[in-house]
């Protein structure tokens, strides 16, 4: 039976301490076997209950990963301009690829859909870790929206420096529900659903999702969400520990032949990480894939592992500073 290390441990009782409403789920995976652990501020608890998180830009490899399968079946190219699929824009200028979307290298800033102001606001309340921020969906969108932005925004024919976009990510998913005729949420639920068969992976939240907490111990409630916002393929899917380490073992075992196409090397990163589809490559080991994210008052991250087929999720509904859920997770990771 494999034993959580020490590390691990130290950083699961630091991360609950003081957090009166935690429900704090970690899940990992080694030779095709899944074990899920939940923790409070008071210890390790009865893993009996599947508790339902909002998995924030973890969404972002979902899209990608759908994008790589009409990909793979010819219904898109990546070299496509998103130009094709956004009908009536205004001017002639450029206008990027999906593969520069899907790479976070299309020149579309970090704040958009909000400006400047919005973003810093946003940026320094989820720092603080309290105000309405935590309580409202900030990020909305819709086509009208989507189309002034990018009119706005004029880009060059070119690779710009890897920078993190929303925005970039959410119009991948518009064209993927102008492609299959249906609407970017109801294509996602049904690939969720009936391809990935992810039974508690969802678009938005339910009756069944925690609601998340801020660091004063305070009720955030859920973000809100819907198929008019074009923002859902960046951020809006909720899950659970045990649908992610499904989703882990889907790719390691690569059931879907086309996904080896959203983690191969696509791009260049930061620092310490590589760009696949949507998916964050570890410069000094490719074969480790990882995401984060956060929400409001929820903080998610999973990482895999293709070579030692090996994975592990951490799953929170309070916003967790000091990248708790990324060191908890490839903490966990390198123990297995």
């Amino acid at each position: 039976m494999f034993e959580i290390n020490e590390e691990t441990v130290r950083l699961i009782n630091k991360t609950c301490r003081g957090k009166t409403h935690l429900k704090l789920t970690i899940g990992y995976l080694i030779d095709n076997n899944a074990v899920i652990k939940v923790f409070n501020e008071n210890g390790e608890l009865e893993p009996s209950t599947k508790y339902h998180y909002e998995i924030g830009s973890i969404t972002k490899t979902f899209t990608t990963s759908l994008l790589s399968k009409y990909v793979f079946e010819n219904k898109v190219s990546l070299s496509d301009s998103i130009q094709v699929y956004v009908e009536q824009l205004q001017g002639t200028g450029y206008y990027p690829t999906l593969l520069r979307l899907a790479t976070h290298s299309s020149g579309y800033g970090a704040s958009l859909p909000l400006n400047n102001w919005q973003y810093l606001n946003l940026f320094l309340d989820l720092i603080k870790g309290s105000g309405d921020i935590n309580k409202n969906n900030p990020l909305s969108m819709d086509l009208n929206k989507m189309k002034q932005l990018m009119e706005q925004h004029k880009l060059k024919v070119k690779d710009y420096p890897w920078k993190y976009s929303n925005f970039g990510i959410a119009l991948i998913g518009y064209v993927l529900g102008k492609v299959s005729g249906k609407g970017y949420w109801n294509t996602m639920n049904d690939y969720l659903q009936h391809e990935l068969g992810l039974n508690n992976t969802y678009l938005g939240t339910s009756a069944n999702n925690l609601v998340g907490y801020d660091r004063k111990n305070n009720d955030c409630g859920n973000w809100q969400w819907n198929e008019d916002n074009l923002i859902s393929p960046a951020g809006a899917i909720s899950s659970t520990a045990e649908d992610l380490l499904q989703y882990a073992k889907i790719i390691i075992n690569e059931t879907q032949p086309y996904l080896p196409l959203s983690y191969k090397q696509h791009g260049a990163g930061n620092k310490k990480y590589d760009m696949g589809l949507g998916w964050w490559l570890l410069k000094n080991n490719p074969h480790v894939i990882l995401h984060g994210g956060g929400t409001g008052c929820f903080s998610t991250f999973l990482v895999i592992d293709k070579e030692k087929k090996a994975a592990a999720v951490v799953l929170a509904n309070y916003r967790l500073g000091k990248n708790a859920d990324e060191k908890i997770g490839i903490s966990l990771l390198e123990n297995l």
